[in-house]
């Protein structure tokens, strides 16, 4: 049988990218340029007032990073008339109708050209407000779909999700929506885009005509989305918004509409490409490796011997790109999850040793140029244990606090008020990050072996983490990655 080839296939592509400043998509972006040049073009979707203030952004906030230094060097003196030729910075938000984009002709043009979308758009707080989380990822699904129903050539949508929408389950994940539609249809009603939408629009006007700050109206919403997360059995409002994201994409798709979905678990930095280590912000594991290297995390609510499930940015890159020249052109609605667990699985007792390692070779130097002297992380294997220990070590002594500055006459009144914020901004953290310190297992084979099997350039698009050495990755790679590219920044 002759091979096919991926770069063949992006030849003379155009290519929408939605979330075109976030993580995925910046790597996806610079992975397409590098290797096939003869791109058509990209669209690269930035939430702006204008053409001039989207031109800004993505000079600054994309092709300014480091991430783009190989290809730079590679075209030269070229590289700005060559982003021009293939590169369209679109002002746009994916929260309003025709992904606001106000261009009529430039809406026409777009419709008639563009072949691939991929759907990168997504707020990723945790505790976001939900109005925001919904209207993003939520909401900003349905208008991407309606977009692409107008796409006279579509090949291919692709949808970004995360591997969490499946909750809390453990054990081998199935690659379908299944389970999750499931889920969804045992809520109230499963037109819950008219429920969430008048609950928080019911929300908001009820503040409003309280008169009530923005700093109420935040926390509110924030608590709201929390809420309804927690009712409907998703841990958080970014998971459960990206839930209902997906529900409506496979609710609402037409039948003839080609369209994949994948689901990567916590993304790491770069693997190789362009370079090892790079990282943009704080990614999930990356707040626990910030807080340890500089003294301020001692203990963690985790079994030290669940599994990471991670994976390395450019690995996900390339799987979401074999992803798109597998099903081209196919009425799929495939799933894939793109994880580490089954194939190459580390343990979290494995990174925290790796980490101890690291910094007691490396300690962080702080403001007083002294080095911070890091011990192992003491582990909690269940939220119970957490919840004493917090309340023997913390709540006791502050609730002593509190009688005391009540006989007083509130004379340490900002000694407990501060106290009490950062108990409460604790414990609300553990909440948010508990399914991804407990969470366990996912699975991607399919693709992998279709990609091996059927196409020239599969070294090129690899994306099986069995190639990955874990300890050699985050001592020499990722931690050194997300200190230079990020901490230290």
């Amino acid at each position: 049988m002759e091979l096919e080839s991926i770069l063949a296939y992006l030849r003379n592509k155009t290519i929408l990218i939605t979330g075109a400043t976030g993580f995925l998509a910046m790597v996806f972006v610079e992975k397409i340029l590098r290797v096939q040049p003869d791109v058509k073009r990209l669209y690269l979707l930035l939430r702006a007032t204008d053409a001039e203030s989207a031109a800004y952004r993505m000079k600054n906030e994309i092709l300014g990073k480091e991430l783009f230094k190989v290809l730079r060097e590679t075209r030269g003196e070229d590289f700005d008339s060559f982003i021009s030729q293939k590169v369209v910075a679109l002002p746009g938000d994916v929260s309003f109708e025709n992904l606001g984009v106000k261009d009529v002709i430039l809406m026409k043009n777009m419709c008639t050209e563009i072949q691939i979308i991929v759907s990168s758009a997504a707020n990723t707080k945790f505790d976001e407000r939900y109005d925001i989380s919904l209207s993003i990822n939520t909401f900003g699904v349905l208008h991407m779909l309606s977009f692409a129903n107008k796409c006279l050539k579509l090949e291919m949508l692709l949808h970004i999700s995360t591997a969490y929408v499946c909750g809390e389950k453990v054990g081998l994940i199935l690659e379908d929506s299944t389970s999750m539609n499931n889920r969804v249809k045992k809520m109230p009603r499963f037109d819950f885009e008219v429920v969430e939408k008048n609950l928080v629009n019911e929300k908001l006007n009820e503040l409003r005509t309280q008169d009530v700050s923005e700093e109420v109206i935040t926390n509110t919403m924030k608590d709201l989305g929390i809420e309804r997360a927690k009712l409907h059995g998703w841990p958080n409002t970014y998971v459960f918004t990206k839930a209902m994201g997906e529900a409506l994409l496979n609710h609402h798709s037409k039948n003839n509409l080609p369209f994949v979905i994948v689901r990567p678990p916590i993304v790491s930095s770069t693997y190789s490409e362009p370079f090892p280590g790079w990282v943009q912000g704080y990614r999930t594991i990356d707040s626990v490796i910030a807080g340890y290297c500089k003294g301020k995390l001692t203990r963690l609510l985790l079994d030290p011997m669940t599994i990471c499930d991670m994976i390395p940015v450019d690995m996900v890159v390339n799987s979401i790109i074999a992803a798109i020249v597998v099903n081209a052109n196919k009425s799929s609605g495939i799933i894939y999850h793109m994880g580490s667990s089954l194939r190459n699985p580390i343990k979290f007792y494995d990174i925290r040793s790796f980490a101890f390692k690291y910094f007691t070779k490396y300690p962080w130097i702080n403001k007083d140029e002294k080095p911070i002297v890091v011990r192992k992380i003491s582990t909690f294997k269940t939220l119970a244990t957490f919840h004493m220990y917090m309340k023997i070590r913390y709540s006791l002594p502050l609730k002593g606090l509190k009688l005391v500055n009540k006989v007083s006459g509130q004379s340490f009144q900002d000694v407990y008020a501060k106290y009490n914020r950062k108990l409460r901004l604790a414990m609300r953290m553990v909440e948010l990050y508990r399914p991804y310190l407990l969470f366990k297992g996912i699975n991607a084979e399919e693709l992998r072996k279709i990609t091996k099997e059927g196409y020239i350039e599969a070294k090129d698009f690899n994306f099986d983490p069995t190639c990955i050495d874990w300890e050699d990755y985050i001592m020499s790679t990722h931690i050194p990655g997300f200190l230079q590219h990020v901490l230290i920044k």
